[in-house]
């Protein structure tokens, strides 16, 4: 594919996660997961005319370790909640039969609040801060990938704003713990759209020949 064209998907791709902050159009984060596709096809084909596997590899490292955070995020999640999610209704609905066929029924009765103990929310809160932790943790590896690859990209194409872009990028995933993390990646989203669209490839140097001395010659 021609550089061009990919500069193109990849800035794209980045105005993609861009709108994806706005919940109201973004449904199951499908724009997110388009971007990433095709920041992903631009920078594997900026790593093959640059012959530079890490930009590529450095990305899909960094895209696996967000996955495998959300699969260990959502398993915790689902070995926490279930084994007690039913004792739970149980105690807010007193007059619930506990099957859960009759589930939509508790939507016709009232909570009764007063049965609830910190003992019987403890378990969630262990989920949601265990949750957290995780996403936060793997959150932070896939941007130190992600950062690597684009400081790459910025090397070759002497575009320091993809530079830039994954060191911004890296400080949003440290700071997800707090809301303005989130702020902070969007503004890293902007950034590489930027270097997308601003890139002119660089066309690869043929190595310089050593010149080579005439034997000497003996008189």
């Amino acid at each position: 594919m021609d550089l061009n064209t990919s500069k193109t998907l990849g800035g794209i791709g980045a105005i993609l996660l861009l709108v994806g902050i706005f919940p109201y159009i973004n449904y199951f984060g499908l724009l997110d997961i388009i971007g990433i596709i095709l920041v992903l096809i631009a920078l594997h084909d900026f790593s093959s005319y640059y012959k530079e596997n890490g930009i590529f590899n450095n990305a899909m490292y960094g895209v696996f370790a967000g996955i495998v955070g959300i699969v260990i995020a959502a398993v915790i999640g689902i070995a926490i909640v279930l084994p007690n999610i039913t004792s739970f209704l149980e105690k807010l609905y007193p007059n619930w039969n506990g099957s859960w066929s009759t589930i939509s029924s508790l939507s016709g009765m009232t909570p009764v609040t007063s049965n609830i103990t910190f003992k019987d929310v403890e378990p969630f809160i262990a989920a949601a801060i265990a949750i957290v932790a995780v996403l936060w943790i793997f959150a932070i590896i896939a941007a130190i990938f992600v950062r690597r690859s684009l400081s790459q990209v910025s090397s070759k194409t002497s575009v320091g704003m993809f530079s830039t872009a994954g060191l911004v990028f890296l400080i949003g995933a440290a700071l997800t713990i707090v809301i303005v993390g989130l702020i902070v990646i969007w503004i890293a989203a902007l950034l590489l759209a930027i270097a997308f669209f601003t890139t002119t490839p660089q066309q690869q140097q043929p190595p310089t020949a050593t010149p080579v001395s005439p034997p000497a010659t003996t008189t």
